[in-house]
């Protein structure tokens, strides 16, 4: 018995052959099984790890891109400020497509955000390419566009825009849409008008898509499924709070001083700080002659009473009519009533 256990477990050549139990080899083809079925799956059903984009991000940096681009265009309006007025209105949509074209020449093209996306730390990546390369840390990695996606963008944001505002520049010159009879001009103006309204149908519905999920901001991106992702994972969003105080106090003091500044009184003021002026006994000769109110010789000079200080008819009785309170602006005394200059004393009820 114990030579047939002991040839059982000695090998052919002389060693010890250990047999594993069959718990053991359950675990092992377990394993093995799974590891086969993993690597026989399409990488289509790797799920990637779940990101959240701020909203408010994507939004501003598409703001951001417009200002920019309006910028440009200021500043190359200048550049041809000194030739024939209205040369640059005839074109404008060239213009536009111009700049817009520079902008995504060395951005996208060169695999580099916009402007806009730069300053919110945005990048496009190719949601098409969802097969998860290497050790996926915070679910932001993935590929840029592709050649064609930065053709596709281009020719949709550039060109497109161009004959767009092309077409309805030369329909509106044309007009088609003032055409009475069922002509090919005005076929193609109410085709033009059935796109339009189209069109701003799917960019509301993309809208409310676009809040729901947080993906795709405009159209041309839903097609061409070019994400907006974080370029860093490491960048906060910050906010300079201090220079929007800054502006929203100028702004406030501004709208305040637009609404006083029509209701000061300058002849109110200006007695006010008459005290405080240093050649107050100098000018006293020279202004006894003129209206207290224009600052001019008074072509029907009236006098105020009980001050006698001599006014203009038109100063004296605008002022007298608008405020029964008025004083002299000279003395502070309340004006009573006006008297022509060596004629019947006019009373401020008969006045108004």
């Amino acid at each position: 018995m114990d030579r047939q256990n002991l040839a059982s477990s000695s090998s052919p050549r002389g060693g010890t052959m250990v047999h594993p139990s069959p718990q053991q080899d359950a675990w092992i083809n377990t394993y093995r099984n799974l590891i086969s079925r993993w690597q026989s799956l399409p990488s289509s059903h790797q799920s990637a790890i779940p990101i959240s984009i701020s909203r408010v991000n994507q939004v501003d940096a598409g703001r951001l891109d417009i200002e920019m681009s309006a910028m440009l265009k200021e500043q190359l309006v200048k550049v041809f400020s000194l030739m024939k007025p209205g040369m640059l209105f005839q074109y404008e949509a060239e213009l536009d497509a111009f700049l817009e074209f520079l902008i995504w020449r060395f951005s996208i093209w060169v695999d580099k955000p916009t402007p806009g996306n730069a300053l919110m730390n945005l990048r496009y990546r190719d949601e098409r390419a969802s097969e998860i390369r290497g050790k996926v840390r915070t679910g932001l990695e993935g590929p840029g566009l592709t050649l064609a996606q930065k053709l596709w963008y281009c020719i949709a944001t550039v060109g497109g825009q161009y004959i767009w505002a092309r077409l309805q520049s030369f329909s509106a010159f044309r007009r088609w849409g003032d055409s009475e009879q069922r002509s090919l001009a005005r076929g193609v103006w109410l085709l033009m008008q059935r796109v339009e309204g189209i069109y701003k149908a799917a960019s509301f519905s993309n809208l409310l898509l676009f809040l729901y999920t947080g993906r795709y901001r405009n159209l041309i991106e839903r097609a061409l499924r070019a994400r907006l992702v974080y370029g860093s994972p490491n960048m906060n969003r910050a906010v300079s709070f201090e220079y929007m105080n800054r502006q929203l106090v100028w702004n406030e003091f501004s709208e305040l001083l637009l609404l006083l500044l029509p209701l000061l009184n300058s002849a109110s003021v200006k007695s006010l700080l008459r005290p405080f002026s240093k050649d107050k006994s100098s000018d006293s000769s020279v202004d006894e002659a003129l209206c207290l109110i224009c600052q001019g010789t008074p072509s029907i000079p009236f006098v105020a009473i009980p001050c006698q200080h001599r006014y203009c008819y038109y100063c004296l009785q605008t002022r007298c009519s608008a405020a029964p309170s008025f004083r002299c602006p000279r003395c502070g005394d309340p004006v009573a009533a006006m008297q022509r200059h060596g004629g019947l004393v006019s009373n401020i009820s008969q006045i108004q």
